[in-house]
């Protein structure tokens, strides 16, 4: 039986990132009550702290907490660079880097600020994750692609996680199929136990396709969560989005909503889930203490 493990998920949320002390006391409390990780996003467009510096600082922060982009856009990056940058938080914070990897939110002004056509996202995010797999291995690496190439580069030093897993998101056909080529986990969001059950065989399938296996381990899901009633124009908001879905199927309301969904992607196969709230807590340390005695009991050893 896969053990199940539930991180915290910041989302777009910056009220306990403005300010470095009430980040400081996040990052404290979700290591003292048990929380398996601290995820991050990117947005270039917002005031959400960069991943890889937020990263960083948890990582001197915690002694046990887990830490996770959701997700790091690749396209636009250095992949040497960026395989380097990681592979150093990984030995430096002793193997706690949870990288999920994306091409970016569906916003132009995001994808304007990393520079890259659309149209050569998804070639350029096949060649980095093959190219920083590569320089992981601390081999010498010489790779000729159709973006990116370098001769004889050797990244030191290689990370303490081998293989460092990359994970995916997405639930489009097409999106479940490169998770099954390229990706080492699957963590979509805005998707409810039957997306996850209908989901997991085509990577499966995808999967074996490329030769691949993925570890039973490794289904996951980000499951955003309110306390209260959503306003009118979010549900317009997500059920536009997702037409065939009721924005309740998506996003359970309360604590105990929560943990009956988590119960259900359980069943359907999912085993490592990234909790996120919705609307901004007034007291984080309450909303963590929250979520730590209704959803943690269901992590298992």
């Amino acid at each position: 039986m896969p053990k199940v493990r539930v991180g915290f998920g910041l989302g777009t949320h910056t009220g306990a990132a403005a300010d470095p002390q009430a980040f400081g006391a996040l990052c404290d409390d979700l290591d003292r009550l048990g929380f398996d990780s601290l995820w991050l996003s990117e947005r270039v467009n917002g005031s959400a702290p960069d991943p890889l510096v937020a990263m960083s600082y948890v990582a001197g922060r915690t002694a046990h907490l887990k830490f996770g982009t959701s997700v790091l856009v690749l396209p636009g990056r250095n992949p040497v660079l960026l395989a380097k940058a990681l592979a150093s938080l990984d030995v430096l914070s002793g193997g706690r880097v949870l990288p999920a990897v994306g091409l970016g939110a569906v916003d132009p002004r995001e994808q304007a600020a990393f520079g890259v056509d659309r149209a050569e996202r998804g070639a350029r995010f096949d060649e980095m994750i093959e190219l920083m797999r590569r320089c992981w291995t601390g081999d010498e690496v010489t790779f000729a692609g159709t973006h990116y190439a370098v001769e004889g580069v050797r990244v030191q030093p290689t990370p303490v996680q081998q293989p460092l897993d990359l994970w995916l998101g997405g639930r489009a056909r097409s999106e479940l199929r490169r998770c099954g080529r390229l990706g080492d986990g699957w963590l979509p969001s805005f998707c409810d136990a039957a997306d996850v059950a209908a989901g997991i065989p085509v990577v499966q399938e995808a999967a074996a396709e490329a030769g691949r296996t993925m570890d039973p381990e490794h289904w996951g899901a980000l499951v955003a969560y309110a306390k209260a009633p959503l306003p009118d124009a979010v549900v317009a908001a997500i059920e536009a989005r997702q037409p065939d879905k009721r924005a309740a199927d998506l996003i359970p309301i309360g604590y105990d909503a929560l943990r009956a969904r988590l119960v259900e992607l359980v069943d359907a196969g999912a085993s490592k889930f990234v909790v996120v709230p919705v609307d901004e807590p007034t007291t984080w340390r309450a909303e963590l203490e929250g979520l730590a005695e209704t959803v943690l009991p269901l992590q298992t050893r």
